[in-house]
This record gives C-alpha cells, structure tokens and sequence, in this order.
C-alpha cells in the first residue's frame, strides 16, 4: 500500500480553519459522515470533492474509489478537531509520518487561532 498526503485536502482543511469552520465539541467516533451521507455527497459533488476531504491517498487503489481516501478529518461542511485527531492517532499508529505530520499541524493551526481569541 503507498499512501500519501492528499495536498488538496490539507489546502481545503487550511481555507476551512482560516475561515473558522471547525466542530471543536463533537465526538468523531459518533459524528463522522454514514456511508450515505458519503454517497449522498459523491452523487452531488463527484469524486475530486469527496477526496479533498480524506488527508492521504492510496496510491494503489483506483481513483474513484473510497478505498483511495484515507484519513477522513470532516463532515463535508468542515473540519472536526477530533477527527483530526483520530486521523493523527491512526496515521501514528500505521507509521505513516507525513500524514501524522499533516494533521498535527493542522491541529497546531486550530490551536494557535483558538489561543489568539483568548
């Protein structure tokens, strides 16, 4: 399996954070999209949408296929902390250094815009 950051992912996860559309309090485990609500938005938005929101790809697997997107960290609307969370934990755990890294500066830029409200 080559599994890679997905750079149109994190841009979108960037342009989310920046405009403050983040879910600080849900729980990923219970809130993450249902497969049809993945299906729903596949059916309106097509392949390249659905995947700027998974933070790796895998390279071996075909293009329009779920089992190409990696590492969901939303909910089609914006970005959740937890999941992002659970996408760094995830990526830690398979030794996936990039995508852990991805994530974990996504969370520092989550920090550092809640820390600047304070």
């Amino acid at each position: 399996m080559s599994v890679k950051v997905n750079t149109d992912a994190v841009k979108r996860a960037k342009s989310l954070i920046k405009d403050h559309k983040l879910d600080m309090e849900s729980d990923w485990s219970k809130d993450q999209p249902s497969a049809d609500e993945e299906n729903k938005y596949l059916d309106q938005k097509g392949w390249s949408e659905y995947g700027k929101w998974y933070l790796a790809i895998d390279t071996d697997e075909n293009e329009d296929t779920k089992g190409r997107h990696k590492f969901p960290f939303g909910d089609f609307k914006q970005v959740h902390r937890d999941g992002l969370i659970a996408a760094k934990q995830r990526a830690a755990q398979n030794d996936y250094k990039s995508i852990e890294k991805a994530a974990d500066d996504l969370l520092q830029m989550i920090d550092s815009r809640e820390a600047d409200k304070c």
